[in-house]
This record gives structure tokens, sequence and C-alpha cells, in this order.
């Protein structure tokens, strides 16, 4: 996170006190908003740890999520090369846009988005009810059942592999990584608790 010193030496007057916040899904990648932050909104942000703008409409500091509850969990801030503008990846807690959208500059979304939406549907099932819903019903056979269809998936992908059936494989592979999402939510994890760890692993 930056130091009152690093806050201190970004170029404010380049940009008359507000400077422009790109804010990023620090995992899937996705532009999420565009916002502007004084120094006081910086350093609330900093404080705690969600991310606070200075709204130009009300003139006065504004907390993303203060009335909705869909805050923006600050993971890491960046500044450019001129150190005019920020770029602050983030874990969204909700939708982002006031639309009720993932991002306010949806329809653009990366691939790795969409699993993110994938992960938010199949969490919503859990809910649900079994006779309406193959995932619902997933969750209500229990993790026994989950983790025996992981399986399952993960030997019929490797076989196709093996045969270099790439149609098959491809259906396969999908069929794999839903059943993963569903694992992953049955047992109160996500995808970003597992991206951490490739990171982790590969740098």
């Amino acid at each position: 996170m930056l130091t009152t010193q690093q806050i201190n030496q970004l170029d404010w007057q380049k940009v008359d006190n507000l400077m422009p916040a790109i804010i990023q899904h620090a995992i899937s990648g996705d532009v999420l908003m565009l916002g502007y932050m004084n120094k006081e909104a910086l350093k609330q942000t900093l404080q705690s740890n969600n991310v606070t703008f200075y709204s130009r409409t009300k003139q006065r500091l504004w907390t993303k999520g203060e009335t909705s509850g869909n805050f923006l969990q600050v993971v890491k801030i960046h500044t450019d090369c001129d150190n005019d503008s920020l770029l602050i990846l983030v874990n969204p807690i909700g939708a982002t846009c006031h639309t009720g959208t993932n991002s306010c500059f949806d329809p653009a979304q990366s691939d790795w988005g969409f699993l993110y939406e994938l992960e938010q549907i199949l969490a919503s099932r859990k809910s649900a009810d079994p006779a309406s819903s193959y995932t619902a019903k997933l969750y209500h056979d229990g993790t026994k059942r989950i983790a025996q269809k992981v399986g399952e998936e993960g030997v019929e992908t490797a076989l196709a592999a093996t045969v270099n059936d790439r149609h098959e494989l491809k259906n396969e592979s999908a069929d794999l990584i839903y059943h993963l999402l569903v694992l992953l939510q049955d047992q109160n994890l996500n995808l970003s608790d597992v991206i951490g760890i490739l990171k982790a692993r590969h740098q």
C-alpha cells in the first residue's frame, strides 16, 4: 500500500487535486469503474480498505457501497509512470455499477470475468429447489456426490486426451470445470482462493 510520503509525491497539482482512479478486479482483470480521489479520499481508502472517492456532484467524500453495501475491498494500489493516476485492484462485494452490472463498462468483460459471474450463479443455487436445478440437486445430494462427479469428469477428460478426441476433450473439460466450481462453493471456497495459490506457486 502507499505510504504518506508516496501520497504526497503524487502529482496532485497536475490533476487539480483530483486523481483519476481506475478500479480493476484483482483476479479477473475486468475494469470495473473510474472515479476520482483527492488526498483525503485516498487516505480514507487506505485506512478503511474500502475504496473511497471524492464525489464531484456531491462535493464530498463518498465510499463506494456506503448505501448499497457493494463495497470495493482494496487489494493493491499502483501509480502510473507520471504519478498522476491510480490503478486500484479490488475484490468487489456485489455489483459495482448502480445499474446492477458487475462493471460500469459492461458488456466489456474478460473470459476470466465470465468464470466469476458463473461462480456467483452457482452460489445462488445453494438455496434453490433441487427439483428445479441440476446444480441445486448436486448441493442437496452432498459433498460426496459432488466430489464423485469431479472425479468422473476428470477421468473422462483424461480419456478424451489419450485418444486425441479434441472435441470431446473440450466438452469434458467444461464439465470438469463446472463441477469443480460447484465443489469449491460446497466447501465455501472460491476461485480467488485457488488463483492466489497458483500465483504464489508460479512466481
